[in-house]
């Protein structure tokens, strides 16, 4: 299969655009790989990403691997760095500061992901008053996304579903928020209310099972921004959790 892969590669490098001269794979999606524990004690991401590296690698074309984001907070993060070389991290988009306070940048960087989805559709519309019903509306499925694309996009989707026309009102987003909600509300298991109540208080994360299961399911969400040279990453709760009542109590019992 590599053979012929490769032989694809090579065909398809010839007839490349004069302009360019490399050619780029990447294999998206392997990071919603859901993890499984085989007869002999390790997953089915150890058997993937470690044990089938060489062959992984075997394409002759420069490649990018999306990676389950639990192994690189595992004792595979190592073996990992060693096969492939340093990972990179995708954080998500801030929209707002550990301190709880509105991220305006990349509250817009979101907004702009959003107008860009329309425009394939429709342009020249005023995505604050012609697409949503009022600024509001668009800011609130931005915030309630947590700053992840794909959870941003699947709101928008949901609340379309919902409208007959346009522009999108607020109950439409609200009905969109709360079945959303209602998902990772059947995700959590009930061991793990407390723990994301004390993530969502020190912005701070526990490397184990427990912890690594939430960043998979994206329970908990990670966020990187810049102090200088130094790369400083804090971690919180999921936004839609935070409107869960099981996870206000346990917010109380901290408190």
């Amino acid at each position: 299969m590599i053979k012929a892969l490769n032989e694809f590669i090579g065909e398809g490098k010839q007839n490349l655009p004069e302009k360019y001269s490399q050619l780029l794979v990447i294999a998206d999606n392997l990071d919603r790989i859901v993890p499984v524990i085989q007869e002999d004690g390790r997953s089915n991401h150890d058997h993937i990403f470690l044990d089938r590296h060489e062959q992984l690698k075997a394409l002759d074309c420069h490649l990018v691997y999306t990676v389950p984001i639990s192994m690189l907070y595992s004792q595979k993060a190592a073996d990992l760095r060693t096969n492939y070389g340093d990972d990179r991290v995708l954080p998500m988009i801030m929209v707002q500061t550990p301190d709880n306070i509105i991220h305006q940048p990349g509250l817009n960087k979101l907004k702009e992901v959003i107008a860009k989805r329309v425009n394939q559709v429709i342009s020249n519309r005023v995505l604050e008053t012609e697409i949503f019903d009022s600024p509001q509306t668009l800011e609130q499925i931005c915030l309630m996304s947590g700053g992840h694309v794909r959870e941003l996009l699947l709101l928008f989707r949901a609340a379309i579903k919902r409208t007959d026309e346009l522009p999108i009102p607020v109950k439409a987003v609200q009905r969109a928020i709360t079945e959303a909600r209602d998902t990772y509300r059947r995700t959590v298991q009930e061991n793990q209310w407390q723990a994301l109540a004390n993530v969502c208080y020190s912005k701070r994360i526990i490397n184990d099972d427990l912890h690594r299961g939430l960043l998979f399911n994206r329970c908990l969400l990670e966020y990187r921004y810049l102090d200088g040279d130094e790369i400083k990453r804090w971690y919180d709760v999921h936004p839609l959790i935070k409107g869960i009542e099981e996870f206000q109590e346990a917010c109380e019992q901290i408190s």
